[in-house]
């Protein structure tokens, strides 16, 4: 039996959404796609009993739509409209010396994505290019994704690449995959993540929340655009746009304070007890968490691009405009300014007496932050940088919209199970030792009715759901 199609589209010409819908009906089945003009989109699929509940489903859908605004259109008709890419301008230092370098690796284009892990390092840049490094500057191995990289974050394990396409890809395996889908309207800025809980800051101010089924939780328009900054822990989602910073309670059901600070927001960074917002107007200013006072400010000498701190606030570091690199004592007391050597720091972190940086120029940088090196440094006397290059058999990683077939379990591995509820597809455990009506994190590209998959491993999130370690098969 033939199906039936509704094709919508919602585009305001002079900017702002431009997304489509489609809703097919197949016999009792019914498709949705969804995504950004000129895009392939997202689909997700739902199984009813009878062909007439499925019609009466696609008909509720539509009719929500067209509400919000969406007419019926032709595919094809207008034109995808480009990405917004970050335009940044970067000067050369005006610093007397050159900061103690030890290693530079260059990705090919301006990186933005940074992650400092325990093990190795992580870069992304505006091709789309993430590489995974280590300590030493050994390259260890190269993902390919579809888009520009504009940031990484890290939740415990797992590591998460937003890029400028709108998706979050999840690294944490040997292939990465697409976790979350942010709605097409929507510019991401920045990202942060705790616990399968995405945060995003956006171009127009906004922030939205998304939870780990990679579904809509809430959102807030903030008074200022731009919003670069979003940093969350247990207690609040601080974020920064260009009339300050502002702080709403996790569950999105309040303000807990707003504070103006010098300028609009650039950066964001946190600590236990602060966060740090670097600003156009050449500040870092430092902010308590429990109430937004401001406790200190680290003067820059033009634009902050960037800022993060030794543990617990010791050390307080900025990157400008201008491809200089500053440490400040927790006091705000400037200790040195040096010159990044290669571009303006996009985004920095640090981790035992190094300073590791991404720039506008393509480069990943070791600084040895130590003591003893700045001061070496600030006397002219630093190491010869070592330019790191990839090996020529690097493996590369790119997304798959498939998963490797087997036909069984290793006694190791655990069964999940894809099953409908409610209109919805859910994952849950089936295996034994695991609360089976609990969800699971899981791609939702590859989620089929009835089907079984195996993993390497669940981690129970304290949230009440299970995140998949590992890779992912499907049973045949």
């Amino acid at each position: 039996m033939s199906g039936t199609t509704t094709y919508l589209e919602l585009s305001h010409e002079g900017g702002g959404a431009h997304k489509f819908y489609e809703v097919t009906v197949q016999d009792t089945v019914v498709s949705v796609r969804y995504g950004r003009i000129g895009a392939d989109g997202r689909q997700q699929t739902s199984t009813f009993p009878t062909r007439e509940k499925a019609q009466d489903a696609a008909a509720r859908k539509v009719g929500e739509k067209v509400r919000k605004g969406y007419a019926p259109a032709v595919r094809g008709q207008r034109a995808a409209r480009p990405v917004t890419r970050r335009q940044v301008s970067s000067a050369p230092s005006t610093a007397r010396a050159v900061a103690p370098v030890l290693w530079r690796f260059r990705t090919g284009a301006p990186a933005f994505g940074i992650h400092i892990a325990e093990d190795r390092c992580w870069v992304g840049n505006q091709d789309g290019d993430v590489h995974t490094l280590g300590h030493d500057g050994e390259v260890l191995a190269r993902y390919q994704l579809p888009d520009g990289v504009k940031c990484l974050v890290a939740d415990d394990f797992w590591i998460y690449a937003g890029c400028d396409d709108g998706t979050v890809y999840d690294l944490s395996s040997k292939l990465p995959f697409a976790a979350y889908a942010i709605a097409p309207d929507v510019d991401i800025f920045w990202l942060d993540i705790r616990e399968g809980v995405l945060d995003v800051a956006d171009r127009d101010g906004g922030l939205t929340v998304i939870d780990p089924e990679d579904e809509y939780q809430w959102s807030r328009r903030s008074s200022g655009e731009h919003a670069w900054m979003v940093r969350r822990d247990e207690r609040a989602v601080y974020h920064g746009h260009r009339r300050g910073v502002t702080a709403y309670r996790p569950d999105g059901s309040g303000e807990l304070w707003h504070t103006p600070v010098q300028g609009a927001v650039l950066f964001g960074w946190q600590e236990d007890d602060a966060v740090y917002a670097g600003t156009n107007r050449h500040v870092v200013q430092r902010l308590a968490k429990d109430s937004g006072a401001p406790e200190a400010t680290y003067h820059c000498d033009t634009a902050v691009y960037s800022c993060a701190t030794a543990p617990g606030g010791r050390y307080v570091f900025a990157g400008d405009a201008a491809s200089s690199v500053y440490c400040f004592a927790a006091d705000g007391t400037r200790l040195w300014k040096l010159g990044t050597g290669g571009g303006s720091a996009l985004s920095m972190q640090y981790l035992d007496e190094r300073l590791y940086m991404v720039t506008t120029d393509g480069s990943l940088v070791c600084v040895d932050a130590s003591d003893a090196a700045v001061a070496a440094a600030r006397s002219g006397t630093v190491p010869v940088a070592r330019d790191v290059k990839s090996a020529a058999a690097l493996p590369t990683y790119t997304p798959s919209a498939t998963v490797r077939t087997v036909a069984s379990a290793a006694a190791s591995e655990i069964v999940v199970e894809c099953v409908q509820e409610g209109g919805r597809l859910r994952v849950h455990a089936v295996s034994d030792g695991y609360e089976a009506s609990w969800n699971v994190q899981f791609p939702r590209h590859i989620r089929r009715p009835g089907a079984r998959y195996v993993v390497d491993d669940l981690a129970a999130s304290p949230g009440g759901f299970y995140r998949v370690r590992g890779e992912i098969r499907q049973l045949v």
